[in-house]
């Protein structure tokens, strides 16, 4: 049974950063190209990052220069870290794991980031 659980969500004021984490389970991790997508209310999910399989990483360019995307094979996880956090990064939170080979497509529940002061 695949699971992709994220963590580290929540309110946070302008300015300040945030670090959310996906633990992936029942996948071979290192396979599997990981990425984190947000949606906001009355918008459609939209890429935050992604980092292959092999370590290349992508950035939307609204989060570009304030995000990092990492990833750890050895623990099944992937970490996004978003620093000088805006209101408009306000959004639900999935993690998502991709394998284009397979037609394979996972998505985790979602976390809630909530940027306000």
């Amino acid at each position: 049974q695949v699971q992709l659980v994220e963590s580290g969500g929540g309110l946070v004021q302008p300015g300040e950063s945030l670090r959310l984490s996906c633990a992936a389970s029942g996948i071979f991790f290192e396979m599997y190209a990981m990425g984190w997508y947000r949606q906001a209310p009355g918008k459609q999910r939209e890429m935050v990052a992604t980092i292959s399989a092999g370590g290349s990483r992508s950035y939307a360019d609204s989060v570009k220069g304030r995000t990092t995307i990492s990833r750890d094979d050895a623990k099944n996880t992937v970490v996004l870290q978003m620093n000088n956090l805006k209101r408009e990064d306000t959004a639900v939170y999935y993690c998502n794991a991709k394998r284009s080979d397979r037609g394979q497509n996972y998505w985790g529940q979602g976390t809630q980031v909530t940027v306000s002061s």
